[in-house]
Order: structure tokens, then sequence, then C-alpha cells
């Protein structure tokens, strides 16, 4: 698929993409984004050096200054592109994927970001394309080293709850969260930390906790420290991931109502949650206050500009990204950490664990995302929608495949922008309504496999 996608540059590292990739990026970005100087951090990820070189070596070619914050969370590059009024940055990362891939995220002005329909199909064409013409060395960049860690610590404490009565296990997958996690968080005898040094060959588990099978540990720790709650991040930090007090995996949507419960109790506002987000999560939403829930596209470039848009007080994914006004509509796994804690606190003293909050809350069978992997997957997304369009459906989305729901069961298939695959998400009433509808759609997937 190349390493130009939808929301990044992204891939297999010397397969997708390697370092003279790397330099035209840098080389071709102050084209796109007319800037006098590039925000540039890393992830811990072993080619992100090298990564780095060629990257701020096409930056200064072009005659344009990097201001280097060095290892950095992915929320860190984007807090920095605010804080620096910077015109362009880049976070060096594959986010969640396994240690041979590595990447770049881009963003612009006010930590907007760039995309496929944004600039990145643009920058593409340049890095194809283009022809490379260094300036003379008298008018070359320079590199500058900039420290920014205090006041993004400083700012991710303001929304910081008191846990001298709570007990957390946090896993930081050995990715950047390490960074800051104890800054944040401390180390009290309550707080109980598991791989929290940074090694960007991952070596306890993928740094994905989407993935139920790269949760075991925390999964585990959480019911030896009789923790209240859990929380693993992904390898930048810009995805985070809950465990109940009794060792259960939160869907990441189902924590959009979490949130929402420490949002909504202080004002009234609309929401943004993806298009595979659960009836739970919606109608608990609306039940407390929001004043309309926004269904929208996957993926961190629509959801960004969609919040911008239309001012949402935040926005929730089931890729376990949240987004925040209070955070220029960006992206952290640091700040839905602790306004998820917020809420456990106040959940706590009311004699209430966050495990009884999801039995309270789910009140559907849900499939969960389930992955094919087709050749035909336009051919197969029209035979599933014209089936079930037929059936005369109460509701068609068409924002990002389709989102078609009826009274008592709704579902969403789509491609992946990212990944070779057709995805699938069935909720129902009950189980026995969901095995029936998903095993109908499977049947239609089978035909294209």
């Amino acid at each position: 698929m190349g390493a130009f996608h939808a929301y990044d540059i992204r891939g297999v590292y010397n397969k997708d993409f390697d370092k003279d990739t790397a330099y035209k990026v840098g080389y071709f970005l102050p084209k796109l984004l007319p800037c006098k100087y590039v925000v540039v951090g890393r992830d811990v990820r072993v080619s992100s050096n090298e990564i780095f070189e060629y990257l701020t070596k096409g930056i200064t070619d072009a005659g344009v200054d990097v201001w280097d914050i060095g290892l950095a969370t992915t929320p860190l590059v984007y807090y920095a592109t605010v804080f620096f009024n910077a015109d362009a940055s880049v976070q060096i990362t594959a986010s969640h994927n396994p240690p041979e891939y590595n990447g770049m995220k881009i963003s612009r002005t006010k930590a907007i970001p760039v995309g496929g329909d944004s600039g990145l199909k643009d920058l593409e064409k340049m890095v194809s394309e283009g022809t490379v013409q260094p300036v003379c060395d008298c008018e070359k960049g320079k590199i500058i080293k900039k420290e920014i860690y205090d006041e993004y610590v400083a700012f991710q404490k303001k929304f910081l709850p008191d846990l001298s009565n709570m007990n957390i296990t946090i896993d930081c997958s050995n990715g950047m969260s390490s960074l800051f996690v104890h800054k944040i968080f401390g180390d009290g005898a309550n707080i109980h930390y598991i791989n929290d040094t940074p090694d960007g060959t991952f070596p306890n588990h993928e740094p994905n906790p989407l993935e139920e099978k790269n949760c075991a540990q925390i999964k585990a720790a959480v019911l030896a420290n009789k923790s209240d709650c859990g929380i693993i991040y992904d390898g930048d930090a810009d995805r985070v991931i809950f465990i109940d007090n009794k060792g259960r995996f939160m869907q990441p949507d189902f924590t959009t109502s979490v949130i929402g419960d420490y949002y909504l109790e202080k004002e009234k506002g609309s929401i943004y949650v993806d298009v595979r987000t659960s009836r739970s999560t919606t109608e608990y939403l609306k039940k407390h206050g929001a004043t309309d829930v926004i269904i929208w596209k996957v993926g961190h470039a629509f959801a960004k500009t969609k919040i911008r848009e239309l001012g949402c007080i935040f926005g929730g994914e089931l890729a376990g990204h949240y987004y925040f006004r209070d955070f220029n509509n960006c992206d952290s796994g640091l700040l839905a950490s602790l306004l998820v804690l917020q809420t456990t606190v106040k959940m706590k003293a009311q004699g209430k664990t966050l495990a009884d909050f999801m039995d309270d809350l789910v009140r559907y069978a849900n499939s969960g995302e389930t992955n094919f992997k087709l050749e035909e997957k336009d051919a197969c997304i029209k035979e599933i929608y014209d089936t079930f369009t037929a059936l005369k459906p109460e509701k068609i989305m068409d924002c990002d495949g389709y989102r078609i729901e009826f009274k008592d069961w709704w579902f969403s298939v789509r491609k992946s922008n990212t990944e070779p695959f057709l995805r699938l998400i069935v909720e129902a009433d009950s189980k026995e309504k969901l095995e029936e509808k998903f095993n109908s759609i499977k049947a239609i997937i089978a035909k294209y496999k």
C-alpha cells in the first residue's frame, strides 16, 4: 500500500519507505506548509534517530530551521506546535505498530493534522516527482534544541484529581508515556507502574492496547494490586485503554461515556463519536446532557477537523483516541486517563466502582470490530449495502463506509484507511440477534475471500 496513508506516513522502515523518503519529506514540507521553523519530535523506535537525521537534513537543506523537542509523545508534539506558534510540525512514530514500523505524523498551524485530503497527497507527489535543490550553506537552516517538558507536565497536572484514596496500575507499553507518567501521577505506594522504561523493541508486548492480548499483563496486575482502575497507553501515547477493577477490558467507545460524565456535569454541549460507536454510549451521552452526539468518520484527521468545526466539547473513537477542546481539539492518552480518573474518584466517594459503571452502561450485545482481509472490498460492501437497504432500515449513514441502523440492531462496514482490511461491527438488542445478523453479513463477506 506504500507509506502515505489517509492520516499519516507509516510503514515498515526500509521496505515501505527509507531515509531518502524522510529526507524528501523534510525538504518539501516547507513548500507544502510555508514556515520559518518546523517542530520535530520522535519516539524511541530503533529507526527513529536515522529518520530524524535525514528528515531534519531535508528541512535545513530547504533553508528552514528545526526546533528539536527530543523524545516525545505525539500529543506533546501537538502541544508544542501550538505553544511555539509553529506553522509545521512532525512527530516521528509508528504509534501502536510493531517495532519494525515507523512513520511521520504531520501537523500545520494550531496542530491541525495534514491528512490525505488536506495536503498529504500533495506532499507525496512532491516526494515522488519533485527535484531537490538544496540552498547554499550560508542559507541552510539550523537544528535548535527546545525544552518543553515542564510546561507540558504542568498543563496535564491541571486535570489531575486527588489520588490519595485511589489504587491504580499503569502500563506504559515501553513507549513514550514513560517520559511523563511518574511526573504526573507520582510515585506513591498506591500507584503501580509496569513497562515504564522506553524501549523501541517493545520487549514485553506490542504497543497496541486495542488488541486485548496485549492487555494480559495489566489485567493480571490490576487484580493482583486490587486496583480501582488500570491504564495502558500505546507506543506514542495518543491512545489509551482502560481496565476496570474486575480486570476487564473496557471497550473504548464505552470509555467515551466515562469521560462524558466528567464534562457533562460541568457544561452541556455536543460530543463527537465515530461511526462505530455503540448505542450504549450515544444513548448515555444524550440522557446525561449532550446537546447533540455527532457521528462521523474514523481517524484523527477527520475527527479534529469536525470537532473544531462544530465546537464539540470532546470526542471519542473506538480506537482509543479521545479529542479535547481543552487540548486544541487534539487527542491525548494522558489527558484522557486523567479525566477517567476524575470520574472514578467521584464514583468511589459514592461507593461505586468502574465495573459498576460499565455494568450499568452496556445495554446491547456488541461484536467488537472484526477485520476481514479481502481483495474486492468495494464489491463486497456494495452487496452488503444492497442486501440490507432492501430491508428498509431506519437510518443509513455513508460518511465512512456505511452505518445501517434498524430498530433492534445496526452494523458498520468500512474499509480501513491504513491496512488492507474490511472492518465490521454489529450490535443488537440480544446475543441471539447479534449472532444471527453477524453471520448473515459474514456469509456475504465469505464470497469475496
